[in-house]
């Protein structure tokens, strides 16, 4: 009986429930909760009467645009990024500093802020943020820096009176022909030369030093006040040291002796010491921190000078003593320089310097380049 029951429901179409009336079972309704609603279709229309199921497939939903606060950002990003290079390509680095660049530059960072805290303006925002990021008036400005001074394109911005000015060949507040009056810088140094190797025979004469010339001739221009380089020249001499060390106060005193009756007699003032205490009104915690102390029995460094005025001719002579570095610094600083020039540690040193001179092949063009410059 049982094996009859099991056998309705195995092989063909036997034993199975049967089919539903035309029309459907009275009241029965397909549900939308099933497969089709999961997969997102629907029946619809007078086929679902009828049994039949129509799908329709959803409406496609609506792309977001853009709005205008983005577009904004990124329009007023791009323009100001373009006036800061084409300011910066003309040499403009003064005015990417000034306060109207930055005011513009805190107006499109608020613009870019707005932007970002809209839905549909944020892609943008963040565009151009990561733009300005990259370039600002920090980053542009220090761009244009760079540039001028590799270039020496520093007019972008001048005016043309300003740059006429900045050609001036003199210095700003010297008289014009004070260079034509005094010796030409050629003049100088040969004069130098001379001073310099008098004061070392007669050095060796009275104390048997020896000397040891480091240095090479440094000549540069001057600046004309004007933000230009004038025609006029600095000049350095070649040092010469002694091999010995001088140490002893009485002995350094008998070295600048001998050096004055030289200079006396080459028509020059007597050596002045700039090292001395109540010295050109330098304080003595100043003395102290260039020459060791402001007793000069105890300073590493005597320093003294002397001059042809009103002749560019300056003379110095310098005793450095590494017995009285109380602190071992003034010995660092002159190790380097004998490791940089070889000159010895400690000893009686000679140079000499002139300022505002004019080379004698530049006398020519020199007077004529001033007559563009009447009443300077």
């Amino acid at each position: 009986m049982v094996e009859q029951q099991r056998s309705r429901y195995t092989g063909g179409a036997e034993g199975a429930p049967p089919l539903p009336p035309p029309g459907g079972y009275h009241g029965a309704r397909r549900t939308s909760t099933g497969l089709d609603a999961a997969a997102g279709l629907n029946s619809a229309g007078s086929n679902a009467a009828s049994g039949d199921v129509v799908y329709t497939a959803a409406p496609p939903a609506g792309k977001k645009g853009v709005n205008a606060l983005g577009l904004v950002a990124i329009t007023a990003t791009g323009l100001f990024v373009l006036v800061m290079l084409l300011m910066m390509g003309a040499g403009g680095t003064d005015a990417l500093y000034g306060a109207s660049m930055i005011v513009v530059q805190f107006v499109v960072l608020g613009v870019i802020v707005a932007a970002l805290f809209t839905a549909r303006g944020r892609t943008l925002g963040v565009v151009a943020l990561a733009v300005t990021l990259v370039f600002n008036v920090a980053t542009v400005g220090a761009m244009g820096a760079l540039r001028s001074a590799a270039t020496h394109a520093y007019g972008g911005t001048k005016s043309d009176k300003q740059k006429h000015e900045e050609a001036y060949p003199g210095i700003k507040g010297v008289p014009e022909r004070q260079a034509l009056d005094n010796p030409s810088l050629e003049d100088v140094q040969a004069q130098g030369d001379q001073l310099m190797a008098e004061v070392r025979d007669r050095l060796t004469q009275q104390f048997g030093f020896t000397w040891v010339q480091t240095g090479e001739v440094d000549v540069s221009p001057e600046r004309n006040g004007y933000g230009g380089e004038s025609m006029l020249q600095k000049y350095t001499s070649t040092v010469w040291t002694t091999e010995q060390p001088v140490q002893d106060t009485r002995r350094k005193r008998d070295v600048m002796r001998v050096v004055n009756q030289v200079l006396a007699e080459n028509g020059m003032s007597d050596l002045y010491a700039l090292n001395e205490p109540g010295v050109m009104g330098i304080s003595n915690d100043m003395l102290t921190k260039l020459y060791g102390s402001d007793d000069p029995e105890r300073q590493h460094t005597w320093e003294y000078y002397s001059d042809t005025y009103p002749d560019p001719l300056r003379f110095y002579t310098y005793v450095y003593d590494l017995s009285k570095d109380q602190t071992g610094d003034f010995r660092t600083q002159r190790e380097a320089f004998k490791q940089q020039s070889g000159e010895p540690l400690e000893g009686v040193q000679l140079v000499v310097f002139a300022r505002q001179v004019l080379q004698e092949k530049d006398r020519a063009a020199y007077e004529q380049k001033l007559k563009d410059y009447p009443g300077f």
